[in-house]
């Protein structure tokens, strides 16, 4: 019964965020509903992860995880990430339990749930992006497609409404 509560919670919390009206000031309102939805999951500023990213010395590198479906990973994603859905698949990528794990998405939805799922089936240094890709490129960082990197950054926007969260020079234009 719990988990019936917390799945009716999450789709609650799901559908207060898509109706909700979006404009350019919501992403600290829905990086707050996210970090409402998913407490125990630990959110890694973008800030935190270029510097990360910039830094040789650390080792191991992070498995940067892409959350999202195909079609928005071939838009654009960051430099050296992997589209993965399942616990198997990122298992199988990580040199060894210890490695850091940072997951994001569009603006940290799924990519939350996807830690939370990694965080329950024993991977203790598991990150979300807080604030996603959207905020990522809003902040002016570089996103890829393979390995090219695209100038003027450019990004999935999810949909219509979702959009709204990019600045415009970044929403892709999606046939």
């Amino acid at each position: 019964m719990k988990h019936l509560w917390q799945k009716i919670g999450a789709l609650l919390d799901l559908a207060g965020i898509f109706f909700s009206s979006v404009h350019s000031g919501t992403m600290a309102s829905m990086q707050g509903c996210i970090r409402r939805r998913f407490p125990g999951v630990r959110q890694l500023t973008t800030q935190r992860l270029a510097e990360w990213l910039e830094d040789d010395r650390i080792s191991p590198r992070p498995l940067l995880v892409d959350a999202r479906p195909e079609r928005e990973f071939a838009v654009s994603h960051l430099r050296g990430a992997h589209r993965f859905i399942s616990v198997g698949q990122i298992r199988k990528q990580l040199s060894d339990v210890t490695q850091p794990v940072v997951v994001y998405c569009s603006v940290g939805y799924r990519s939350s749930a996807v830690a939370e799922k990694l965080q329950q089936a024993g991977l203790a240094n598991v990150w979300n992006l807080d604030g996603s890709l959207f905020l990522w490129v809003n902040e002016g960082r570089p996103v890829y497609r393979g390995t090219e990197r695209l100038s003027p950054a450019r990004v999935h926007p999810y949909n219509r409404k979702w959009a709204q969260l990019l600045k415009p020079e970044h929403r892709a234009v999606l046939k």
